[in-house]
C-alpha cells in the first residue's frame, strides 16, 4: 500500500506490505522502490516491508538537505512514525541505501534489530572515487539524465547478468531514464561528501549483514571483505557471478540471505 510523511513540509512516499516483524529496505543512487519489488513479493507473507523511495526519487520531494545526513534524518523520522518504540526494524540499504542506513545507526543504534549492507560501504570515497563522481556530475549537466542512465545502468550488472537477464536492465533504463538531473547530481555530492562510518560498525550493538557482489566494480569484493570483522556480529555473504545488483542479479539467494539474517 502507498502512503506518505511530512518531513519538514516535504512528501516522502513509502509502500508498507505485511505484517509481523518490520524490514525497511532502502534503495540505492538514481533508483526507487522498484529495485525492492522481488524481495518484497517475497516477505509480504511473512514480514512487514517498508519500502520508501528517497527524497528526490520516485515520489518523494527532494530536500533542501540532501546530505546522507540529512536523507538519514528523514528515514529516521519515517522510522519514528512506522514502528513503534518496541517494534525494531532490520534496516537493509542498497549501496548509497547503505551510506544512509550507516548514518541512521550511527544516530539510533539503539532503534534498530539489524542493519544491513547490500553492495555498500562504510568507508568513505577514495581520492579516485571522488574524481569519477564529479566528471558523472558535469556529464549530467552537460547531457541530462537519460544518457547518464543507459550509459551507466549497464556496468552496475556482470557479464553473465547482461546476456541473460538483458531484460531488466533495459526495464530499468526505461523506468530511471527520465530521473531528476538535480537530484542525482545532490546524490553524487553527498556521497562525495560522506565520512568514514567503520566507527560505526564497530560499535553498533546487533547483527550486521554485508552482501558482496564477487564481480562488482562499483563497490568491490576486496573493500568490503575488510570491514566484515568490524561488528560484534556479521553475516558475510559473497555471490558469485553477481555484480552490484545481488537483489535482482541473484534474487533467490538474496532472499534466503535476507530470510535467515531477520530470523537468526
Amino acid at each position: 500500500m502507498l502512503k506518505s510523511i511530512k518531513y519538514q513540509s516535504k512528501e516522502i512516499s513509502y509502500y508498507d506490505e505485511g505484517k509481523g516483524r518490520s524490514i525497511i529496505l532502502l534503495h540505492g543512487f538514481a533508483e526507487d522502490h522498484f529495485i525492492w519489488n522481488r524481495q518484497v513479493d517475497f516477505f509480504k507473507n511473512k514480514c512487514r516491508l517498508i519500502v520508501p523511495d528517497l527524497p528526490g526519487s520516485g515520489l518523494s520531494e527532494i530536500l533542501k538537505d540532501m546530505s546522507i545526513e540529512g536523507m538519514a534524518a528523514c528515514i529516521i523520522q519515517l522510522i519514528s512514525e512506522t514502528c513503534t518504540p518496541k517494534d525494531l526494524p532490520y534496516l537493509i540499504g542498497h549501496s548509497m541505501g547503505g551510506y544512509i542506513a550507516l548514518a541512521v545507526a550511527e544516530k539510533n543504534p539503539g532503534r534498530l534489530a539489524g542493519l544491513g549492507l547490500f553492495h555498500s560501504t562504510a568507508y568513505p570515497d577514495s581520492p579516485e572515487k571522488k574524481i569519477g563522481r564529479n566528471k558523472s556530475i558535469e556529464f549530467i549537466r552537460q547531457h541530462g539524465s537519460d544518457p547518464f542512465i543507459r550509459q551507466s545502468i549497464p556496468n552496475l550488472f556482470s557479464e553473465s547478468s547482461k546476456k541473460y537477464d538483458s531484460d531488466i536492465i533495459e526495464t530499468l533504463i526505461r523506468r530511471f531514464g527520465g530521473f531528476s538531473p538535480e537530484s542525482l547530481v545532490s546524490y553524487y555530492e553527498a556521497m562525495i561528501k560522506r565520512p568514514d562510518r567503520t566507527s560505526v560498525l564497530k560499535h553498533f550493538p546487533g547483527p550486521v549483514l554485508f552482501v558482496i557482489g564477487a564481480q562488482d566494480a562499483a563497490i568491490p569484493a576486496d573493500d568490503i571483505l575488510k570491514q566484515c570483522h568490524l561488528p560484534s556480529i556479521s553475516h558475510i555473504h559473497i555471490f558469485e557471478n553477481t555484480a552490484h545488483m545481488g537483489m535482482l542479479e541473484n534474487t533467490t539467494r538474496s532472499d534466503v540471505v535476507l530470510e535467515e539474517f531477520v530470523n537468526a
